[in-house]
């Protein structure tokens, strides 16, 4: 909930006062702007929780702090591809298959109750895939509107 939340809020805060500064660039740059930012924002859970995150991940597969570090620095390189108009196109494609690659460890979470700050207490569980699927679906969009078209 906290990313979708950072999500709106810099796009509407970069929409409302952008149009009274010199620094307005419209709409589509708001939008990969506020995508940016939520990315930052998400990449920081990946470091200050790689344990309890590090639990999404299937048993089977193995190393998985080391992918959730891995997945936090390219959470960080697609904020910087976002910002940089000459690279949005491909950053966007790749941010699609990113968010189509993590949405299983959010299920497997889900399915197990696993709280991603705190590996100590239990998860949302099952319930929070009627937000979270809904959820990743609005960020695929959102990457293919202010990204890719």
């Amino acid at each position: 909930m906290k990313p979708l939340f950072v999500l709106l809020i810099v796009y509407v805060a970069l929409l409302a006062f952008g149009s009274h500064t010199t620094f307005d660039k419209g709409n589509i740059f708001a939008g990969n702007i506020a995508m940016a930012v939520m990315l930052l924002f998400t990449a920081i859970g990946h470091f200050k929780f790689k344990t309890s995150m590090a639990a999404m991940i299937p048993l089977f597969i193995p190393a998985k702090v080391q992918i959730v570090i891995f997945t936090g620095v390219l959470e960080i390189l697609f904020a910087i591809g976002l910002g940089v108009e000459s690279t949005r196109f491909y950053t966007g494609i790749a941010l699609l298959i990113f968010f189509i690659a993590i949405l299983p460890a959010n299920i497997y979470a889900a399915k197990h109750q696993i709280n991603y700050e705190d590996l100590y207490k239990p998860g949302p569980g099952i319930k929070y895939l009627w937000f979270r699927i809904p959820f990743q679906f609005f960020l695929i969009a959102w990457v293919w509107y202010f990204s890719i078209l």
